[in-house]
């Protein structure tokens, strides 16, 4: 399948650099935002999840109803929706949105997030639940006729559901960087999300799902996403400097950002999801990996969320990007610092060039399979 794009959508202008503490959902930008998205070849946009955040579900049917192409992906905590409702309500956003629903599923990665919403599940139990929650789905959305469930964690009779997907089932998205998300996702899930990480590393992860999916006897496997915050300007010297003023700001803005959720963790408390752990390890190499990929903003938001940035011009971005395309990821997640005119410019300067290098890789492979074939 192609290369596709990812952004994260959120319902008002508060951002990181400019954080607006109680701010209400904004319809104009919300609808601004998500055309420009739309209008700039995005293929997706994610709807995240906070116990005391916005509604993805009720934002992700808003975003569908204003938009032609955009795929909605809403994430998912087990805990807060009981699967067959999940089933249909996610069904029916699919026939409502002519086949764009998807669903990121969240096992939770912190046990204090998780009991704001009365949830006291262990880590390991969160999993055994994720992955009972995931096989209820498919079958709800595969069977024609009711049936009953009687697992671990939910249990059913006569379940008839008549609301089906417009393709069958909706996409489903599992993330994580530990051995149990690796073997659910690798054996259940359509699309696999990591965070950034350098190539090394994130070859070491697809290696591990995709032998979860062989292991678990699937010919096909999931789809990979990776995701990162990009900071571009016009050459690399203005990059660099607008880099370190955001750092700048992230860290002056710690207090307000703490208070709104935005991917900030406390600094004095050690994240217990291995992402973030990960994350803070690999932080500890130096401040620039690879081509591009830069750390102070891992550890100035203490590893909270999806926080690795690249740092570049426009064609060393879309380099850097296309390092993790050869690597197998088919989904490339970006997103700024300052939400809308970061769209804008990915949008304009690299997309386009995301796109052209791709094309180049399709055009050499197809003239060296020429030549192989006319050697014979």
């Amino acid at each position: 399948m192609p290369t596709e794009f990812i952004s994260l959508t959120f319902p008002n202008d508060s951002n990181e650099l400019y954080p607006k503490v109680g701010a209400p959902a904004d319809p104009a930008f919300l609808t601004r935002y998500a055309r420009t998205l739309d209008d700039y070849g995005f293929k997706y946009t994610l709807l995240p999840y906070d116990a005391g955040g916005f509604d993805p579900w009720t934002q992700g049917a808003y975003i569908a109803a204003v938009t032609r192409n955009l795929k909605i992906i809403i994430a998912l905590r087990p805990n807060t929706v009981y699967p067959t409702v999940a089933a249909k309500a996610l069904a029916t956003l699919d026939q409502l949105s002519n086949g764009r629903a998807v669903v990121h599923f969240i096992a939770g990665g912190s046990d204090a997030e998780q009991a704001r919403e009365g949830d006291f599940l262990t880590k390991d139990q969160r999993y055994a639940r994720l992955e009972e929650y995931i096989k209820i789905l498919k079958r709800a959305w595969a069977s024609t006729e009711p049936f009953d469930w009687d697992g671990t964690y939910y249990q059913f009779k006569n379940y008839s559901n008549r609301v089906r997907p417009v393709h069958g089932a909706v996409p489903i998205s599992v993330g994580g960087s530990s051995a149990e998300a690796y073997r659910i996702g690798g054996s259940l899930a359509d699309i696999f999300g990591l965070w950034g990480e350098p190539l090394k590393d994130t070859k070491e992860q697809i290696d591990k799902i995709y032998a979860a999916a062989e292991q678990a006897g699937r010919t096909d496997r999931p789809r990979i996403w990776v995701t990162f915050r990009p900071i571009v300007a016009e050459t690399e010297e203005l990059a660099w400097a607008k880099a370190h003023r955001t750092l700048d700001a992230l860290n002056g803005n710690r207090p307000v950002l703490e208070k709104t959720g935005r991917n900030f963790a406390p600094a004095d408390k050690a994240p217990e999801n291995v992402g973030s752990q990960r994350l803070l390890e690999i932080a500890k190499r130096g401040d620039v990996q690879d081509r591009a990929l830069w750390y102070p903003t891992v550890t100035a938001a203490n590893a909270r969320g999806a926080t690795t940035a690249l740092v570049g011009s426009p064609q060393t971005l879309a380099d850097a990007i296309l390092d993790y395309v050869d690597l197998g990821a088919e989904l490339i997640s970006i997103r700024g610092y300052d939400n809308y005119n970061d769209v804008v410019d990915y949008g304009r300067y690299i997309l386009p060039l995301v796109y052209k290098g791709i094309a180049e890789r399709e055009a050499k492979a197809k003239a060296n399979a020429a030549n192989g074939e006319s050697a014979v």
